[in-house]
């Protein structure tokens, strides 16, 4: 009787070619793969406003009218908020925004610019006792060709940075590695807010 001795893959990663349309889901090619199928949202632009109104359709102006967890609110001010980004940049990724449906910069009033500015400094202090970070970005993306992606709801970014937290993944496959569930990050910024 003849036995059929299995074929052994070689060690280390295979040629491209080695996953082809008739291979089955799952077959070994040598390939590390992160799936973010939840980014697939983001993508699409799904749930993004149509136009610039406030209201239902817009992200910011609906969060506070939902629970923090299921919003991602980290902590609640008296004219503005903070909130996990739901597409982060880094594990962390707060921002930081009025509760006022505006777009600019200049619209705020000098109450909610100073609460802003203070809710950004405790964010910063809250990241640095919870994360460690070695430094961070604070930004402004004032309309969609600076990069907002939802321009009509200011926001202030505060994203934590770590030396080497820059790698290929998002440069080649567009992808980020993050190490913690959004919802685990929000309990545990939520829980070092201070007051």
């Amino acid at each position: 009787m003849t036995t059929v001795q299995p074929i052994e893959e070689p060690a280390g990663p295979q040629p491209a070619d080695r996953e082809r349309a008739d291979d089955p889901p799952g077959v070994p090619d040598g390939f590390e793969r992160l799936w973010t199928p939840h980014r697939m949202v983001y993508l699409l632009g799904e749930d993004k406003p149509v136009d610039g109104d406030a209201g239902p359709q817009c992200p910011f102006c609906r969060a506070p009218g939902r629970d923090d967890a299921e919003s991602l609110i980290v902590h609640r001010g008296a004219l503005a908020y903070v909130v996990l980004n739901l597409y982060p940049y880094n594990p962390g990724h707060l921002m930081v925004c009025p509760y006022r449906h505006i777009a600019g910069y200049p619209e705020l009033t000098d109450e909610e610019m100073v609460e802003i500015a203070r809710l950004t400094r405790t964010a910063i202090a809250v990241l640095t006792e919870v994360a460690q970070p070695h430094g961070f970005n604070l930004g402004v993306n004032q309309g969609a060709v600076a990069g907002a992606g939802i321009a009509a709801h200011l926001h202030q970014h505060v994203v934590p940075r770590w030396g080497g937290d820059a790698n290929f993944l998002p440069i080649i496959a567009r992808t980020k590695a993050l190490p913690e569930l959004l919802f685990d990050t929000r309990e545990r910024l939520a829980a070092a807010w201070p007051g």
